[in-house]
């Protein structure tokens, strides 16, 4: 498959994976079969993309997943800059490896938010920092379930 929009997600059934990409981690995230809640899998310490490819096609293969939603990084201001390239760079170089629907959602103020939340739990900064970017990712991915039951 390749980089899909909204309504060819619609057009799929079963679980997401959703994506918080980040430099040195990937937050992984996976919604249910009936794509009504995102639940935080687990964070992967990046090392070499083909290692961090395979941990996260495990994942995707467990899960019995329909589609990727990766968050991409827009600025502030609606432009895309250098983050955004790398994490569309990293998606063409998955897809390169294996063919499967790709969803980009924008992930502006999602890590300010989970952030938030967190600090209004009281969390400790060890404990945000062990939990930040699967938390974002299952942000990033509440947010496609969403749109997908508002439309």
């Amino acid at each position: 498959m390749t980089i899909i929009n909204l309504n060819e997600l619609a057009c799929t059934t079963g679980a997401l994976i959703g994506i918080d990409p980040g430099t040195k981690t990937l937050g992984i995230a996976s919604s249910d079969i009936t794509r009504l809640i995102a639940t935080p899998i687990t964070t992967i310490k990046r090392t070499k993309f083909s290692q961090d490819a395979e941990k996260l096609f495990t994942i995707y293969d467990n899960y019995k997943a329909s589609a990727i939603v990766v968050g991409l990084p827009i600025n502030m201001n609606g432009t895309y800059g250098p983050r955004t390239q790398s994490v569309k760079d990293f998606c063409n170089n998955l897809l390169s490896i294996r063919d499967l629907p790709i969803f980009f959602w924008d992930e502006r103020l999602s890590t300010i938010a989970v952030k938030r939340g967190m600090i209004d739990a009281d969390l400790t900064r060890k404990k945000q920092k062990k939990y930040i970017d699967k938390l974002a990712a299952s942000y990033i991915l509440q947010g496609v379930l969403d749109r997908l039951r508002a439309k």
